[in-house]
């Protein structure tokens, strides 16, 4: 299996892909149209002009790879080791609104192990980027998680389902975290609060409602940053699950388990 240096190839075409998408979606800013995928579930023309954007330059550059998108992209290659998996707008609700915390997230897999992830913030012009066993890197500078130790101590981020009333078991989950972490905010982005948690503006975060596309960068992003990535269990995550847990440190993660498996 290629490791390090060996995936600088595809890295160099994840980041071109990244910015080149990144800026389609600030072009589009001001002119886009909106249609409803489902109730607050929302896509844009940005949407697809960027991950044509993505698929088109990578398809070129890597003609027999496979491709995963959130935008109805599924695409099986001559190759089946390598399979990229893309998001052009995750925060798609956050960029409508002019909320500026969006990004572009792709990621590669070889063998069904994310070995390369990207994930570029136009608004910031901030690049996030990870290859298997190189570490992690926020715009050419190496970063690590925070050195948080206690959930009291910790800014948590946590992903909730649309229009969720207080039974919903992941209501309930954020209220069990919230009296006791110093914050848990909802911020609309799950590869932004991977990205972010990766570099230590972050300390926890979880969801339980995620696509493969949503996490599937960040999850490098924050495990090359030495942080720790499960299901909300603590078990192996997998990113057809749906669940993720990201936490700074071992010790953060044994408080907030028990706090997210309340029955």
């Amino acid at each position: 299996m290629p490791k390090g240096d060996d995936w600088q190839e595809y890295l160099a075409a994840a980041i071109k892909a990244a910015r080149e998408a990144g800026a389609v979606l600030l072009n589009w800013r001001e002119k886009f149209t909106i249609s409803e995928k489902g109730r607050s579930d929302l896509v844009t023309d940005a949407d697809f002009d960027a991950q044509k954007t993505i698929y088109d330059l990578l398809r070129n550059a890597f003609p027999t790879h496979s491709f995963l998108g959130e935008e109805g992209l599924e695409h099986a290659g001559e190759e089946s080791d390598f399979r990229w998996v893309i998001d052009p707008l995750d925060g798609t609700m956050n960029y409508v609104h002019g909320f500026p915390y969006y990004s572009v997230s792709i990621a590669l897999e070889y063998q069904g192990k994310i070995v390369v992830a990207v994930i570029y913030d136009p608004t910031r012009d901030d690049l996030f980027h990870a290859c298997e066993h190189s570490g992690t890197f926020l715009n050419g500078d190496r970063v690590h998680v925070s050195g948080a130790e206690k959930l009291s101590d910790s800014l948590c981020i946590a992903s909730l389902p649309v229009a969720g009333d207080a039974a919903h078991p992941a209501v309930k989950k954020f209220l069990a975290v919230l009296p006791i972490a110093r914050t848990v905010q909802r911020l609309g982005s799950a590869a932004m609060n991977l990205a972010y948690l990766s570099c230590g503006r972050a300390d926890v975060y979880w969801s339980s409602t995620l696509k493969p596309w949503d996490m599937a960068a960040g999850i490098l992003l924050v495990k090359e940053a030495g942080g720790k990535v499960t299901r909300l269990d603590g078990s192996p995550y997998d990113i057809y699950s749906g669940e993720i847990l990201a936490v700074c440190s071992h010790d953060v993660q044994q408080e907030v388990i028990p706090l997210l498996c309340r029955e």
